[in-house]
């Protein structure tokens, strides 16, 4: 079945609907989800999850890989994100989402968004919800993880925001090593530049990515770049 707008789109549609009847965001979804057809937002989303980018993402993250994911904000990034923690365990992998910046409700409506299972106890992605980031807590919360575990986390530039923390690039680096060794994967949220102009450019890329100090960003493997809708994942030429 094909849908009349891309998903995310719908989506979109869904929230607007929500907060115009002042409706919950699950019944918005099932509305906009009856009208193309399909039973329910779950049956949508299942039915064309296995086609986004979540799960191509996730297939091609191995082992001791980094990967930045960037946008401004409202542009998708912590959904998707989020989406790939998500697909983690259909996949066989263990996975964790890290993050300062959402809340517990954050973390359902977006999961419910996506078409997933939020419901305490569902066989979902770990979520770790600390007051602030930094590697010495994220190696901690991950000592025991499987190799093979994927971690998100929420976002790269709250990694840099503790003064008695070492440099973000250093942590980055700290990281890089950790995750070869354990065998784990990491997904970086990060913010883009305000210097980013759609005009000249559809989406951003690595030269966009906001850093206060200087960071190596040839330790990711690669990229996954969002605006307007849009999205490109690409190598890192810096590599």
């Amino acid at each position: 079945m094909k849908l009349t707008i891309p998903i995310h789109r719908l989506k979109r549609r869904a929230r607007q609907l929500a907060r115009q009847n002042r409706m919950p965001l699950h019944r918005a979804l099932d509305e906009t989800a009856s009208a193309e057809g399909f039973d329910s937002w779950s049956h949508l989303a299942r039915t064309w999850r296995p086609r986004g980018p979540a799960r191509v993402l996730l297939d091609r993250l191995l082992p001791g890989d980094l990967l930045v994911l960037a946008a401004r904000p409202g542009h998708g990034k912590t959904v998707l994100g989020l989406e790939i923690a998500a697909e983690a365990p259909a996949a066989g992998r263990a996975s964790v989402f890290f993050s300062s910046e959402c809340t517990e409700r954050d973390v359902r409506d977006k999961l419910v968004e996506s078409g997933f299972d939020a419901t305490p106890g569902s066989h979902g992605p770990h979520v770790d919800l600390a007051d602030s980031l930094c590697a010495r807590h994220i190696m901690t919360e991950l000592a025991q993880a499987r190799s093979g575990t994927v971690a998100v986390i929420d976002y790269l530039q709250v990694m840099d925001q503790r003064r008695h923390e070492p440099p973000l690039e250093r942590q980055i680096k700290e990281l890089k090593q950790f995750a070869r060794a354990r065998g784990l994967a990491f997904v970086f949220l990060s913010q883009v530049s305000r210097t980013f102009d759609p005009q000249v450019k559809p989406l951003p890329d690595f030269s966009d990515v906001r850093i206060a100090n200087p960071v190596d960003l040839s330790v990711f493997i690669g990229g996954c770049f969002l605006h307007g809708g849009e999205l490109a994942m690409v190598p890192n030429a810096l590599g």
